[in-house]
């Protein structure tokens, strides 16, 4: 049987915020220009689509006495499509669907124009992050995707699969694989990655077409042309490349960029118009259409953004770009067709010129299409490209204003930074033109750090903006704001001195809060109830603490646990009691006559097989056979005076034991089915019938008899896989071998012999029976396995024929309030369950929905299927999966300054350990009830009514510890190095000290052990046992009962 994946759950505490924006980066951009609407993809995983205004963005440019930052982009709707960073975006399905990948591993399709606009579902996965999408036309039937596992995939849009895969480390023999760009045209894929290699594949056979070879880094983006032959490829190495199929070759290196060039973006068919962005957040246009080489062709600097541009699409007139920030600009484009300005005749004149520039810029006065207006002598203001816009394309290339600008010679350290050597040179500084964007579509500060505190119930977070805030991660809500300040300046001012277990991880990946839980240790962390506070009034155990994974998990489970025991009230009252073998027309009941005394007589033939009446009380039964009477009467004696039980073996006993309960239905069913169940003829040639020849017919012979069976019920064959092909170990009933009258003659070897195989093959039969009903319930490994064993159970319940007349008891025992208190989460917290997926290289979700939606049919139908076992278990069963708690050691002496003794065993040997969670208070009611003798309460004495630690301290490292400071809390906190913990004890003088008296003094044997928490003590209390590490025969036994029975009543008050 293959092993279960693992599985965890994740809440996401929500956050106050409006519907649509993101609140983490963009790194996904797509625009649908059939109906004007622009989609984001995010860093929290989320998916947004905007409705575009163009012709209210034209009508801005156009009309100056609008304002100038009024919004022509409203928010649509959103999906929370992934539950890691959205990478890239691309329509498909004529621009009705959108295919997203993200760094989950998982490739998935939105249908935003569909009815259910809630979901976005997988089409496929890696197994490392999905860097890329590529689809060669809108209306095509396939979308390829390329990750960090190396891999080329092609997915059917139409629900069938992967169509193709290609392993560039392994079709390739490369070593740095991953793909970061993907481009498809017709039936080529383009791929680049840190090779710095760009790779063309037929997607018809998944064989190379080509390489191209020149970069020198990774490539981020690749542009193939209309038809297929030219190709324009982005790199971190500062340039992009012009290549040509055709040739095989690159044709032009264009170094207009200054930093890693991300992202580029045309909707030109030969690629003549493109733009570019890069890592510092420049943004270029380049226009080679009305140049005759490359050199001649104008690159302009449109925007500067603060952060690197992650991608860029066009709209009517308008460039939108995203950033590693959560919201989107829209620029004004530059018509690269007007007349660029003549370049300065000297630096300094360039300087003047660019401080004008500036200052025009930064003014009122209108400009149009981006170009700055200079009146001239006729009265008209020709349009124009500012000089200190431009950026050379090549190294070689003469600045387009001035054909005659003389050339630079650039050495060769600086071919990659040729607008970095310009400004060297002729410290010339480049200004884009659009100084401010025309439009920003807000985004939210998201969560970007955090800090889990000590007590692992609250986390601190910092977002985007700075603010700082407390949360609670049980009650899912925020709980403090500390404004703009910096994180470790407030964890010191809201941390406490405590240690407790991690129950789970939080990240904030997202922007959101998550918090994920897993079976391993979800369980691990408990606290007090006197620590915590509550909703309302709960009656509380001494000391007893909750845990937190299963305090959470019933609280985010509560609609789902209200709607599984609706419907298990509905099951109980479906089902009945099942009718057997009976007869319809049986009459409900028949009187019996009454019993006579037997009497045997004769010869054999005139005996008559004695059985038990059901009515008579005196009736010994033999034990283990459940038969009334195990030998004949003695001729002339009532049953009273001659039936006799021997008393049991050990074996017996054990027997017993075990099966009271079904020995007993067995004994009532056999009785009942001897006189009424329906029987048919036995052949004299079967095994049955033979059977009963071989009974002894002298008294005092060993009587078998076999156990009954069902008319539908087979017999077992016998042969090499029947009855005698038994591994198991079986041991005869002693008691059918017993023989109750000493008087009788002794049977025969052969008959023990016998019966002993009768036995064997009897309890052979029944193991049998057993085990094909319990291979026959088999059982889902998931939340409905639960719902299946409880209904298993009223099944049983109802054939058990000793309870079937009795109420059904329910088999749903949720923890009680004062376990698992309310805290009333909101509703709109996100629940996700995740599996273990090593084939995505991660976790793939299974579910996703909010608490308030859990308790609905369908989503509980969901939830049965996909839930792990150990939360039905929990929630159902109120079982939590076994673990050993972590203990904690140390050694106990009296202080240096006290004269109390000591509680160590004869050796010297000190050293206990206890669960991490015990109060210090307790072991000084261990060290108290060693040491100081019982009150007396005939006579009462000043400070009796004390606690321990009201009279007596407990030292470590010279420090007095707190009554209610736990071990762990104590190791962390105040011992703070390695080893067995040190801890002395002494008295405050509050109390007079009386010492015990060496009667009611346990051994000293007995003070070196084990603190035991007995954390199912249905008092809550703690209670101690002693347990010797080296016993010694040679000593003498002492009277440790009465000790023994103080010490645990100490520990009990």
């Amino acid at each position: 049987m293959a092993k279960k994946k693992r599985q965890r759950i994740s809440y996401v505490l929500p956050l106050a915020s409006r519907p649509g924006g993101h609140r983490l980066g963009i790194n996904g951009l797509a625009i649908d220009h059939d109906r004007n609407i622009l989609y984001t993809g995010g860093r929290d995983g989320v998916i947004c689509a905007w409705d575009l205004d163009l012709d209210a963005q034209v009508q801005q440019q156009e009309d100056t006495s609008l304002p100038k930052r009024r919004t022509t982009a409203s928010f649509r709707r959103e999906v929370q499509a992934h539950t890691h960073w959205v990478n890239d975006l691309v329509l498909v399905k004529n621009n009705l669907a959108l295919v997203s990948a993200s760094s989950d591993s998982s490739v998935k399709l939105w249908r935003p124009h569909s009815h259910d606009t809630l979901a976005a579902y997988s089409i496929g996965s890696h197994s490392d992050y999905v860097k890329c999408l590529t689809t060669p036309e809108t209306n095509s039937n396939w979308v390829a995707s390329g990750g960090l596992d190396s891999r080329i995939c092609l997915w059917d849009l139409a629900g069938k699969g992967q169509k193709l895969e290609i392993n560039v480390k392994k079709d390739a023999n490369v070593v740095k694989g991953s793909i970061y760009a993907l481009k498809a045209k017709g039936n080529v894929i383009a791929s680049g990655g840190p090779e710095g290699v760009v790779r063309l594949w037929d997607v018809n056979s998944g064989k190379t077409v080509t390489k191209l070879v020149g970069h020198t880094d990774n490539i981020r983006d690749i542009l193939i042309s209309e038809n297929g032959d030219a190709v324009l490829t982005a790199s971190s190495d500062q340039t992009i490349k012009v290549w040509s199929i055709t040739a095989g070759r690159c044709m032009h290196t264009l170094t207009m960029h200054n930093d890693s060039v991300w992202c580029m973006y045309s909707e030109d068919p030969s690629l003549s118009i493109f733009y570019s962005g890069d890592k510092s957040g420049l943004v270029a246009k380049t226009d080679t259409r009305h140049a005759d080489d490359i050199d001649d062709g104008v690159s302009v600097a449109v925007c500067q953004e603060h952060d690197g541009i992650n991608r860029l699409a066009i709209a009517g007139d308008s460039v939108w770009t995203t950033t590693s920030s959560s919201s989107v600009n829209r620029w004004q484009d530059v018509d690269t067709e007007l007349e660029i300005e003549t370049p300065p005749v000297s630096p300094k004149h360039e300087r003047n010129q660019s401080s004008r520039g500036l200052r025009e810029q930064s003014s009122p006065e209108p400009t149009t299409n981006g170009t700055q207006d200079h009146p001239t002598t006729n009265g008209e203001t020709p349009k124009k490209i500012p000089y200190n816009a431009i950026l050379r394309l090549t190294n070689t290339a003469i600045h387009p204003g001035n054909k005659s600008f003389r050339h630079i010679n650039i050495s060769t350290s600086n071919l990659r930074k040729a607008s970095e050597a310009i400004i060297e040179v002729d410290g010339i500084f480049t200004t884009p033109i659009r100084g401010h964007p025309e439009e920003t579509i807000e985004g939210q500060n998201g969560l970007v750090k955090h800090h889990m505190l000590n007590d692992k119930k609250r986390v601190l977070t910092s977002d985007a903006a700075g603010e700082v805030v407390l949360w609670d991660l049980l009650k899912c809500v925020p709980i403090q704001s500390f404004g703009r300040r910096h994180l470790d300046e407030v964890i010191p001012d809201v941390n406490t001195a405590e240690s407790v277990s991690n129950w789970c991880t939080v990240d904030t990946k997202t922007g959101k809060l998550t918090v994920m839980l897993e079976e391993l240790y979800c369980f691990d962390a408990e606290v007090y109830a006197d620590e915590t506070e509550f909703v309302g009034k709960i009656e509380f155990r001494e000391d007893q603490r909750i845990n937190l994974g299963k305090w959470v998990l019933r609280n985010l489970f509560t609609t789902l646990l209200d709607e599984e025991i609706r419907r298990d009230e509905d099951y109980r009252k479906s089902i009945k009691k099942p009718t057997g073998l009976k007869r319809g027309n049986a009459p409900s009941g028949i009187t019996m006559p009454p019993s006579n005394p037997v009497s045997i007589v004769g010869t054999p033939d005139d005996m008559t097989t004695p059985k038990a009446d059901v009515n008579a009380s005196m009736a010994p039964k033999t034990p283990g056979m459940k038969i009334g009477m195990a030998t004949p009467l003695a001729k002339g004696k009532p049953m009273a005076e001659t039936a006799k039980t021997l008393p049991p073996t050990a074996e017996d006993e054990r027997e017993l034991t075990e099966n009271d309960s079904r020995s007993s239905m067995q004994s009532s069913s056999e009785q009942s089915h001897d006189y009424f169940s329906q029987t048919k003829a036995v052949p004299a040639d079967s095994s049955e019938a033979q059977a009963h020849k071989e009974i002894p017919p002298t008294p005092g012979g060993t009587v078998h008899v076999p156990m009954p069976q069902s008319p539908n019920t087979e017999k077992k064959k016998s042969g090499i896989f029947g009855k005698s092909f038994n591994m198991k170990m079986s041991f005869p009933n002693k008691l059918a071998l017993a023989r109750t009258n000493t008087e009788s003659p002794k049977a025969s070897v052969d008959d023990k012999k016998e019966e002993d195989k009768k036995s064997e093959e009897d309890r052979s039969d029944k193991s049998s029976e057993k085990e094909d009903d319990k291979t026959a319930r088999i059982l889902d490994d998931n939340f409905y396995g639960v719902v299946q064993r409880i209904r298993y159970a009223y099944g049983d319940h109802l054939e058990n024929i000793s309870t079937s007349d009795q109420p059904i008891p329910i088999g749903i025992t949720p923890s009680p309030p004062n376990e698992t208190p309310v805290l009333k989460p909101p509703p709109h917290t996100l629940i996700l369950i995740q599996e273990d997926n090593p084939e995505a290289g991660g976790l793939s979700d299974l579910y996703r929905g909010e608490i308030a939606s859990l308790g609905y049919p369908k989503e509980t139908d969901v939830l049965e299927k996909v839930a792990p076992t150990w939360l039905g278990e929990l929630l159902l069963r109120n079982e939590m999966p076994p673990k050993d708690a972590p203990k904690v050691s140390f050694i106990l002496t009296p202080a240096p300054d006290s004269k109390l003794p000591g509680i160590a065993s004869s050796d010297g040997n000190a050293r206990l350990n206890a669960n991490r969670m015990l109060r210090s208070k307790k072991i000084l009611g261990y060290v108290v009830e060693r040491i100081e003798a019982p009150p007396d309460p005939d006579n009462p004495q000043p400070g009796d009514e004390l606690r321990p630690e009201e009279y007596m301290d407990l030292l470590c490292q010279g420090q007095v510890v707190p009554p209610n400071m736990t071990l762990a809390t104590l190791r962390v906190h105040m011992w703070r190095t390695g080893g067995d913990v040190i801890l002395h004890y002494r008295e405050n003088g509050r109390k007079g000290f009386k010492r015990a008296h060496p009667m009611d003094v346990p051994l000293k044997t007995e003070g070196a052990g084990e603190l035991v928490n007995s954390a199912n003590d249905t008092n809550g209390h703690l209670s101690t046992a002693a347990t010797t590490e080296a016993q010694k025969p040679a000593q003498p036994p002492a009277p440790t009962a009465t000790a023994a029975a103080y010490t645990t009543a100490a520990m009990m008050r």
